[in-house]
């Protein structure tokens, strides 16, 4: 079963979706789900809804949402910063606690690309909370890739210094973004993190390198695992991909439920 589900934060409202097994009783898991850069809680060829409803057909219940600024929820693209999310992020968290049927030892966290990076702060944050951790080409490079977008401006002849905003394909980027992002290690907030973590990442990946994937193994050592999905870009855009990413997640999420 679905529902849309509301949370209030700064004044504004981040709108999302609740996923819950059919015939619900007790206590169950639960995956909070975070999108990507520009992205939304469906995700490209809705891959996040399909991973919500076979989460459901396991016993595991999922909260994703559109960031502030992103999707449906309240705000401007514009005003987004990473930091902003990470604190949307707390407090998904926060509402997942509080609801009567999770189980509180077996909150997840997912995340694609800027989500993962998002996920992975997250669980460096509040490791007491986040009992697993799924990341899809997680871009914990994020602060690289900006970086690396500047530079190309400014090549370019763009007198980078002089604008407010940044046109990224119809969306306007904030010079806030650009410098919070510039100021956060995000693998350095992330390495605090103790519990298992599945990362999955396509070997064609042109937006964020997989290198990014074995940074993040470096980190975690031991307690992490990467599995390549041969020849696939970064939103996993083919239904072998896809299929192939929902499945691991799904059967990563329900072994650690079922082993605490």
């Amino acid at each position: 079963m679905q529902k849309a589900v509301e949370i209030h934060r700064n004044d504004m409202i981040l709108r999302g979706m609740m996923h819950t097994p059919d015939g619900l009783t007790g206590k169950v898991p639960i995956a909070l789900i975070f999108h990507g850069f520009t992205g939304n809680k469906m995700e490209p060829h809705f891959i996040f809804v399909k991973l919500s409803r076979m989460l459901e057909k396991v016993g595991i219940a999922s909260l994703r949402f559109d960031f502030l600024g992103s999707g449906e929820s309240d705000g401007e693209f514009k005003d987004m910063t990473l930091s902003g999310e990470l604190k949307d992020a707390e407090a998904i968290l926060k509402y997942a606690k509080s609801l009567d049927f999770v189980d509180k030892d077996k909150i997840f966290a997912v995340g694609l690309s800027m989500g993962g990076a998002v996920a992975s702060m997250l669980a460096g944050l509040h490791p007491q909370d986040i009992a697993a951790l799924c990341l899809w080409a997680p871009a914990g490079n994020i602060g690289e890739l900006i970086q690396k977008s500047i530079s190309d401006m400014e090549a370019a002849g763009v007198d980078v210094n002089s604008l407010e905003y940044y046109d990224l394909r119809g969306n306007l980027v904030g010079r806030a973004f650009v410098e919070d992002v510039l100021s956060l290690d995000v693998f350095e907030i992330a390495s605090s993190y103790d519990k298992q973590v599945l990362i999955l990442h396509g070997d064609r990946d042109e937006a964020v390198p997989l290198e990014t994937s074995h940074r993040y193994l470096k980190i975690y050592g031991d307690k992490a695992k990467l599995n390549v999905i041969k020849d696939a870009d970064h939103t996993f855009n083919k239904h072998e991909w896809e299929r192939k990413v929902i499945e691991e997640t799904v059967g990563f999420l329900k072994s650690q439920a079922d082993d605490m």
